[in-house]
């Protein structure tokens, strides 16, 4: 595939900032497969994906993509699609199998090999230290409601940051911890499949601390000019009516699903109305004096990841159940529902008396959420406001929908283009209300191991056949090298 130059269509009024980053996402799990080669050992998600009933179709991510056998091809996509940014992540089982102790060399080659690769197609690396491959040890050791365990991702950081920081400018240090910490250890939906509230709790304050403990490190061993970044979920919360006990069930996931991790990371400080919200489960003694300010180490940037918004409505307090509150998990995240079809606990901790999820209006994607742009425009001008100095990148957007390829070899997806067409103009539109958006990456490259969906659901502007591992460039991927090319919407 070839990029298209299409600028002479381009407007001022349709054109992005000049130096914008375009760029696709991936993350290790989900594509490299070679999960026994090299070294590497087994993550929580090769647990979990393994165990009977976890995921559809019990697929696992033992081959995905195959990425590791078969990034010379991916990269070379890559550059087809004109991007000028690459958001991957490193395994860490892959680099550190056993979280702790000194790198496995041969590990760390691949990386070293895609960001060469890369380099070479002039596009620049993206890296992200966690998308949720936590090595299983670690878990066996208590995981993330374990303190020590923001000391072990420190020690990797580093040994990633020395092995690459002379290539790699942008890191990121966490993808979407809300997600690991709450659907890992609340509702027990992703790996590793807890259901305990209070150990969510810990271990989203243990994400906070390992974020600052690995900024911290990755100071200490990368060059100056350094980006260090982070990447949170935040959910656009609305109202099913404008009235007093909807709007304050809109505070309580508010507390819970943003302002837990952005009060801590920019302001140093712990939502006193989460405190109180969860007063039930826990006193939060497990924070100590001096993990927010450690949490709160400056960073450059701040990553968005979007797909639709939430709605939620007040509900009479009642005996709690086991799905007490739970009409939909995390309505408009791809990671988030139980696809198996049984009931789940909760993965809002101290919510589920008071608030019921409430499915938004409007056309559906093949995961069953609304697609409403509004939201990312509304996630993105509410950051303008509460964090003026901040960058912001969306590094994850996209759609799931039920793409094959047709007899003549061809994949269309129309729903994806406009879906794509939607949340750009409404990233345009952000720009243009002042908003300091840097870039977006698309999510996602390929079609992928989709977490708990196994290979039921297709992300991609490239589509995999995982039978044959033939990659088939979707119109939607040159839609993309389109707008790419020409630096705005048409």
């Amino acid at each position: 595939m070839t990029a298209v130059d299409a600028r002479p269509q381009t407007t001022t009024e349709s054109r992005f900032p000049r130096g914008f980053r375009w760029g696709t996402a991936t993350a290790a799990y989900q594509i490299e497969g070679a999960a026994a080669e090299d070294g590497r050992t087994p993550s929580i998600w090769d647990t979990f994906s393994r165990a009977p009933g976890r995921v559809r179709n019990g697929d696992t991510g033992d081959i995905a993509a195959d990425h590791y056998h078969r990034m010379d091809e991916d990269v070379a996509l890559l550059k087809g699609l004109g991007v000028t940014d690459y958001r991957f992540s490193v395994s860490w089982p892959r680099v550190q199998p056993t979280g702790r102790g000194p790198a496995v060399q041969r590990g760390l080659d691949f990386y070293r090999r895609l960001v060469d690769a890369l380099l070479t197609a002039g596009i620049r690396p993206v890296v992200t230290l966690y998308h949720w491959d936590l090595p299983q040890e670690l878990e066996d050791a208590g995981g993330w409601p374990q303190r020590d365990t923001a000391g072990r991702f420190a020690e990797y950081a580093t040994i990633a940051g020395e092995a690459l920081g002379d290539r790699v400018t942008t890191w990121t240090t966490l993808n979407e911890p809300w997600c690991a910490a709450f659907l890992g250890y609340a509702s027990g939906v992703h790996a590793p499949g807890r259901t305990d509230p209070v150990a969510a709790l810990r271990a989203a304050h243990h994400f906070n601390l390992a974020h600052g403990l690995a900024v911290r490190a990755l100071r200490d061993v990368l060059p100056r000019k350094s980006e260090i970044s982070l990447t949170l979920n935040l959910h656009a919360v609305r109202p099913l009516r404008e009235t007093p006990a909807d709007l304050d069930a809109v505070r309580r996931i508010d507390a819970l699903g943003n302002r837990i991790f952005l009060d801590p990371i920019f302001h140093g400080r712990l939502p006193e109305d989460l405190i109180e919200d969860t007063a039930s489960l826990t006193d939060w003694s497990f924070v100590h004096d001096g993990d927010l300010a450690t949490a709160s180490e400056p960073i450059d940037s701040l990553g968005i990841n979007y797909y639709s918004p939430t709605v939620v409505t007040a509900v009479s307090p009642a005996p709690a159940t086991a799905t007490s509150g739970l009409s939909d998990p995390d309505p408009g995240h791809d990671h988030d529902h139980d696809p198996t079809g049984t009931d789940v606990p909760s993965p809002w901790p101290g919510t589920e008396e008071r608030v019921r999820f409430v499915p938004a209006p409007g056309p559906r994607t093949a995961m069953d959420w609304p697609v409403d742009a509004d939201g990312l425009y509304e996630l993105l001008t509410r950051l303008r406001d509460e964090l003026p100095r901040t960058p912001l990148m969306v590094t994850e957007n996209g759609a799931a929908y039920d793409d094959y390829a047709d007899p003549s070899g061809a994949v269309h997806d129309p729903e994806r283009v406009a879906y794509l067409r939607a949340h750009l103009a409404a990233v345009h539109r952000a720009i243009a209300a002042g908003t300091r958006v840097r870039g977006y990456f698309l999510w996602s490259l390929l079609d992928n191991f989709e977490w708990a969906y196994g290979y039921s659901k297709r992300f991609g502007i490239v589509h995999v056949d995982f039978a044959t591992q033939r990659r088939t460039v979707k119109d939607s991927a040159r839609w993309y090298a389109a707008v790419i090319g020409r630096g705005g919407l048409a």
